[in-house]
């Protein structure tokens, strides 16, 4: 495996993305569904609308340290239009799609953005409420019009003439900012993180030199999470740009399964609830069949242990041929059909995900590893692909630093550490310490080969009545291991003992209800039915028995609507947002002491 960091030190994303498209431009870059079949951009197309894109804007006043504001799905127009910023020395802003017109409101005036592009009338709708009160933006356009008008559409974009790419790269250098990621805002207004050019390069550099590949040149990777969140920014913009890699995009995260079996990615990255529905449906499927579900519950086991031992190169040769028979037998036909029997990396990370669901795709032949990083950090500080332990999410990256504040809280140093908090030095000084150390709000432990164990969030600790300090993100990937639990949010603050709130699964619960004669019945009718209740108070003791008695989840309420991404209750990327669960079962909570 050949290092890449000569390739990048010193350069912009703007000068790789030059190089790259250079070197391979026949390469498929960018592919997107078009009726029944696929479109395709290779490198030397992509250049090719980048560089009128770039005109296009120097055309209509965009320059030097300027910003603009994105507000796209997942699409190849979304590529064009960042890369085509940073050539003409500007920022690029991607906001979440899901942004309510006073948030764009907030944001593009934080941002001081003088430039905006839509993706379609949906999203200029957000914009039209309040563009009387967008003091810096001076136009607006949009990539497929509608009724609605804009001040300009992409075919006026891409009838610019190419502006000579290497030349608009040479202007800029790696300290500019590279993009603004702008946290949810879930403790008061968003914080627009300044990442640079050197922290994203830096960054793709080492987890690059991680993954056990010699090239990622023409590497399949669907992307369908926002690009407003840092983990898709740099596995699928970044990270493409750098190696060469042929991405598909995903307008509708929804999709995602579907995609996953036509392309059949090499490399997959997913929030815990994704790898969660897929083997929920996995289960599911396999419920059907009680025999042969046993029978495949019994070859996980088996190889669980085998698969850690191997990553470690401590497997014996009767092992590996154990490992081998199981996978021939089980293994191999479920991959196929999920669309990962290609993957050879796939990474969960942006929340915690159950120990034992991240040994079960290791054991079923997917290489599921866990990354852990934020905004702050360019999204990645600690993450091993390979020598993986469960429960842990890897040591820290090559390069950087990761350390235990007195009060046990993860710091971490080194050149993938944000500029600051635009607009807030105060917040910046509260996060970055005068040792320029990152302060992350999230308490650990370091074993003594240096893998971090994430313990909870500082400020999401539950405080019992009794004075016990207790991890709720620990006890609800518990929770998740019954089989008929797809989400949970654990209660307990001020109260006497812990409960939780639990969502059904929404692939598993009919099927069990099938089952056992209670086809039928909605979400709604079984999340109240006393078989369910049963079955999953029948799965606590065992979910539970790992904690000690003060941290135990005591009583569980069964809820039947699923928790959907970019509610009140999650977050875009699928975090639990305790105020809005809080909130919204505040009635059942109280119930539930009483």
């Amino acid at each position: 495996m050949t290092s890449s960091t000569d390739r990048s030190t010193g350069k912009t994303v703007a000068q790789i993305f030059v190089d790259t498209a250079q070197a391979h431009p026949d390469v498929v870059a960018l592919r997107w569904r078009d009726g029944d079949g696929w479109g395709r951009w290779t490198f030397a197309e992509y250049a090719d609308r980048v560089a009128r894109a770039t005109t296009a804007l120097r055309e209509r006043g965009v320059g030097r340290g300027d910003r603009i504001v994105l507000m796209l799905r997942n699409c190849p127009e979304f590529h064009v239009l960042d890369l085509a910023a940073l050539m003409v020395g500007a920022t690029p802003v991607s906001i979440y799609n899901s942004s309510a017109p006073d948030q764009v409101e907030y944001l593009v005036n934080h941002s001081g953005a003088v430039l905006g592009i839509v993706e379609d009338e949906g999203f200029l709708s957000r914009f039209s409420p309040v563009r009387d009160q967008l003091t810096a933006l001076k136009t607006l356009g949009i990539v497929h019009p509608g009724a609605a008008e804009a001040d300009f559409t992409w075919d006026d974009l891409m009838a610019a003439e190419p502006a000579d790419l290497a030349e608009a790269a040479s202007q800029g250098d790696d300290s500019d900012l590279v993009t603004i990621i702008y946290t949810s805002g879930t403790t008061g207004p968003p914080k627009g993180v300044m990442i640079s050019n050197r922290n994203v390069t830096f960054l793709a550099d080492a987890v690059r030199d991680l993954i056990p590949l010699d090239s990622l040149t023409g590497a399949r990777i669907v992307s369908y999470l926002p690009m407003a969140h840092i983990a898709e920014r740099s596995v699928s913009h970044y990270l493409q740009l750098l190696e060469g890699c042929e991405v598909t995009t995903c307008p509708n995260p929804s999709d995602i399964a579907a995609y996953l079996r036509e392309v059949k990615p090499h490399l997959v990255f997913g929030v815990p609830r994704v790898w969660e529905k897929i083997h929920a449906g996995v289960q599911g499927a396999l419920s059907a069949d009680p025999e042969k579900a046993g029978q495949f519950a019994e070859a996980v086991e088996a190889a669980k242990p085998i698969v850690l031992n191997k990553a470690w190169g401590r497997a014996s040769d009767e092992e590996l041929a154990t490992l081998s028979f199981l996978d021939d037998v089980a293994f191999r036909g479920v991959r196929e059909l999920l669309g990962l029997d290609e993957c050879l990396v796939a990474i969960t990370g942006a929340a915690p995900i159950p120990p034992d669901l991240l040994s079960w795709f290791q054991a079923v032949g997917v290489p599921l590893s866990e990354v852990y990083g934020m905004s702050e950090n360019a999204g990645a500080m600690t993450w091993e692909p390979v020598k993986i332990k469960p429960g842990t999410v890897g040591p820290a990256v090559p390069g950087t630093e990761v350390a235990l504040a007195e009060d046990g809280e993860v710091i971490c140093r080194g050149p993938h550490v944000f500029q600051g908090y635009l607009n807030d030095p105060e917040k910046t000084a509260e996060t970055i310490d005068e040792h320029g150390w990152l302060h992350t709000g999230d308490i650990g432990e370091i074993d003594d080969d240096g893998y971090l164990r994430i313990v909870d969030r500082k400020k999401e600790l539950i405080i019992t009545a009794g004075g016990k300090n207790i991890s709720p993100a620990n006890l609800e990937a518990a929770l998740k291991m019954i089989p008929l639990v797809g989400q949970a949010a654990a209660i307990g603050d001020q109260r006497p003992f812990v409960s939780a709130l639990v969502v059904l699964d929404p692939d598993v619960a009919p099927v069990w209800a099938a089952q056992h004669g209670l086809e039928g019945l909605s979400m709604a009718e079984l999340a109240e039915h006393p078989d369910v209740i049963a079955e999953i108070e029948g799965g606590l003791d065992e979910v539970m028995a790992p904690f000690n008695n003060a941290e135990r989840v005591k009583k569980v309420k069964v809820i039947g609507e699923e928790w959907l991404p970019d509610s009140d209750m999650l977050t875009p990327t699928s975090k639990l947002k305790r105020r809005g669960v809080n909130a919204r079962y505040a009635g059942e909570i109280e119930a539930i002491y009483t």
